[in-house]
């Protein structure tokens, strides 16, 4: 995913379908410097990492 659409998603108020490494997550943060990512799994927010943006990769449709 490039900066500038991870950017966009972690600033909408619609919750993207987003996934890294088959597990649907959601964008606190975006590194633009380093291209990465603040990020974590829906519904366990606890678990919270940063991951490279080429990890991440935008689903059809967005979530409900």
């Amino acid at each position: 995913m490039n900066v500038q659409r991870a950017k966009e998603i972690a600033s909408s108020p619609v919750m993207a379908n987003v996934m890294c490494d088959g597990t649907p997550i959601y964008i606190q943060h975006v590194d633009e410097q380093n291209e990465t990512a603040r990020i974590y799994p829906l519904g366990n927010p606890q678990d919270e990492r940063e991951v490279p943006l080429y990890s991440l990769s935008e689903q059809d449709g967005a979530l409900e």
